[in-house]
């Protein structure tokens, strides 16, 4: 299974950007987004960028990740928190449809 990893342009060149993530610099592929500014998140899989999300995007899809990373490693994590949205998102549809 292929995960994407929310990653920050730091640096910016012609096809690729420096971006960093937990700390950690890596050379990305930007030639599916475009050229992206210094601050921009993207979307990364396998050194290649595949989405410009937001922040906020970033910020949930890290949680979730290491949430997972937790989770596998035995512990017990806050899921409830780590997932938020998606648990606050099926409320409001079980809402909907009145169950």
């Amino acid at each position: 299974m292929c995960l994407g990893i929310p990653m920050q342009v730091v640096e910016s060149g012609t096809g690729f950007a420096i971006c960093a993530q937990a700390g950690k610099r890596r050379r990305i592929d930007t030639m599916l987004v475009g050229d992206q500014p210094p601050g921009t998140w993207l979307l990364v899989f396998i050194d290649a960028a595949r989405k410009v999300i937001s922040a906020e995007d970033a910020t949930r899809i890290t949680d979730a990740l290491a949430a997972l990373d937790d989770v596998m490693a035995g512990g017990t994590g806050n899921i409830d928190a780590m997932f938020a949205d998606i648990i606050a998102a099926a409320g409001e549809r079980d809402r909907r449809e009145g169950r």
